[in-house]
């Protein structure tokens, strides 16, 4: 299979400087099958390819080819220069990959679980979010941070974190979803041809979801989100893994006779809100699903702006549902903890019933 890109812009956000426009070979493939994992590592070999300054740092990423396989066979592709094994020291990869950003290359690191972010979160916040401003513009850090996040895996604590609130807050800082195989091919090379920093939150719940990539057709840019199924009830938005879930309730919905519009979000920081205004706009509705915990979260801050720039469309309070403000329970309660298709319903049904 080859697979390879064509040009490659992203948009500014406040307090950061512009994106890079990467130009590679024309399109080589038709479209193809794959899950998410393999389409992350088919373009992140189309982002080395065209570019020999991408490089990637992180535990276990390049004989291994990472716990999820997401780099298999880049290290014997690309060599052991450009796909490095670091040590456990997530504060050190990324204080490394500032350095050889300011060099000249554009690191892209894997912090190997969401939980394992935070020994790197003074680096993240602290430096790479603030040293392009603080130059005035003179550098800037075109490093993206991979982190696998939420839940859906039955793992341990540490390993079922939704951190991306933390880093949505954070001027300077750019901060992206996708919640399909062919976002990921196309939002992992976008996100490397940047000249911000991104946080590159990867659902790993979907890691083994089938879909298909169209290498030939870029899909929308880095931070546009997106109306991925028609309705004219309620709009149900959320990002990453919860897509799929509100897919799932809206065709249930259906069934009883409501018809939910869906909207992916796909980008964190800055958020695409024309899709989800035109959106509620028509149905006069909105509920936000999430795992993360819902105090001071994407969904609240999605919802106030919806009731401040659509609030003479809406019928019904805006309505969140999200993981409880507590820490990530056990794997044999992670059921409960995280928003299902019945939960998401049951919204549903105090929205209509205003």
């Amino acid at each position: 299979m080859s697979i390879s890109t064509s040009d490659t812009t992203s948009a500014s956000t406040s307090g950061a400087t512009g994106g890079a426009t990467q130009t590679a070979p024309a399109a080589e493939a038709a479209v193809v099958a794959m899950p998410f994992a393999k389409a992350l590592n088919a373009g992140l070999r189309a982002a080395m390819a065209a570019d020999d300054h991408v490089l990637m740092m992180g535990e276990d990423i390049g004989k291994l080819g990472g716990v999820f396989r997401v780099t298999e066979g880049l290290q014997a592709e690309f060599g052991d220069r450009r796909v490095l094994d670091t040590p456990l020291a997530e504060s050190g990869i990324v204080g490394t990959a500032i350095g050889l950003a300011m060099a000249g290359f554009r690191p892209v690191v894997e912090i190997q679980f969401d939980g394992f972010v935070f020994p790197a979160f003074d680096q993240i916040t602290t430096q790479l979010a603030k040293m392009t401003n603080r130059l005035e513009g003179a550098a800037s850090l075109p490093v993206v941070i991979r982190i696998p996040y939420g839940g859906h895996i039955g793992a341990i604590e540490h390993h079922q974190e939704s951190p991306e609130t933390y880093f949505a807050h954070t001027p300077g800082l750019r901060v992206v979803s996708p919640s399909t195989p062919n976002d990921a091919y196309w939002m992992i090379q976008d996100a490397i041809a940047s000249n911000d920093p991104v946080i590159f939150l990867e659902p790993k719940a979907k890691y083994w979801m089938k879909g298909e990539v169209d290498p030939s057709q870029r899909a929308l840019p880095l931070h546009a989100s997106r109306i991925v199924r028609r309705g004219t009830d309620v709009t149900l938005v959320g990002h990453g893994a919860m897509v799929a879930t509100l897919l799932q309730a809206a065709a249930l919905a259906e069934s009883e006779g409501t018809s939910c519009e869906v909207v992916d979000v796909r980008s964190l920081s800055p958020i695409d809100y024309a899709p989800i205004l035109d959106s509620v706009r028509r149905t006069g509705r909105m509920v936000y699903a999430q795992e993360a915990p819902g105090n001071v979260s994407v969904g609240s801050e999605v919802a106030a702006t919806v009731m401040e720039r659509a609030f003479f469309a809406l019928e019904s309070p805006v309505i969140r549902v999200s993981g409880f403000d507590v820490p990530f329970p056990p794997a044999k309660l992670e059921g409960t903890y995280l928003p299902d298709a019945d939960r998401i319903l049951e919204a549903v049904d105090r929205s209509l019933a205003y």
